[in-house]
């Protein structure tokens, strides 16, 4: 049951969640803009407008903010990449690569998300390295997972080559964010498959 008082047709948990959602939203733009490291409290609390007290019954700071952004982040990539994996063939090459292209469509369909996922997240350094790491781990368990009987590649080390698959698309994903000419995305999803086959010889 609700609890505090109304407030123009709010209850006061219903007025906690929505200032929660325009700082998610303020921080998306500006933590990916601006930078984690440059956009202060102050600048966040303007955009969401709302006051800087407000701001600290909602996140116990910039840090706390970046890692709730983050993860959002994450775990609407990873919904969309499960999805469209289940949607695919079910053999594994086709399973591995409906996952490969959709991560890449999905993440720079909205630049800001290609930079707090790939730039950013390096950027604020220790605050958000095992919130990464979990991510890492997020991804190269689905790698695993889709893999089946593949033949190629190393025996016994699938989560070794399915955490270089992780971090060869992770490159390839910064250097279009960092790119003065971003190549198309056709170019990147058709370099990350080509590694995926060497990788595990289909």
């Amino acid at each position: 049951m609700a609890t505090g008082r109304d407030y123009r047709g709010m209850t006061a948990e219903q007025r906690l969640a929505d200032r929660k959602e325009r700082l998610l939203t303020a921080a998306y733009t500006l933590f990916s803009g601006t930078g984690f490291t440059a956009t202060t409290i102050e600048r966040l609390c303007a955009s969401a407008r709302i006051s800087n007290r407000a701001f600290y019954e909602c996140f116990t700071g910039r840090e706390d903010l970046m890692r709730a952004v983050y993860n959002r982040c994450v775990e609407e990539s990873l919904l969309a990449v499960a999805k469209a994996i289940a949607e695919a063939p079910s053999d594994p090459e086709s399973r591995i690569k409906a996952g490969i292209s959709e991560y890449i469509i999905f993440v720079t369909r909205d630049v800001r998300r290609a930079r707090i996922l790939h730039l950013e997240v390096r950027r604020a350094g220790d605050i958000l390295a095992a919130h990464r790491q979990r991510a890492v781990n997020g991804f190269t368990r689905i790698i695993k997972e889709n893999l089946g009987d593949l033949p190629g590649g190393l025996p016994g080390k699938s989560h070794l080559l399915a955490l270089g698959m992780v971090g060869a698309i992770q490159e390839l994903l910064i250097d279009w964010v960092l790119a003065a000419e971003q190549p198309p995305l056709e170019d990147l999803i058709e370099a990350a498959v080509h590694i995926f086959r060497r990788t595990f010889d289909v």
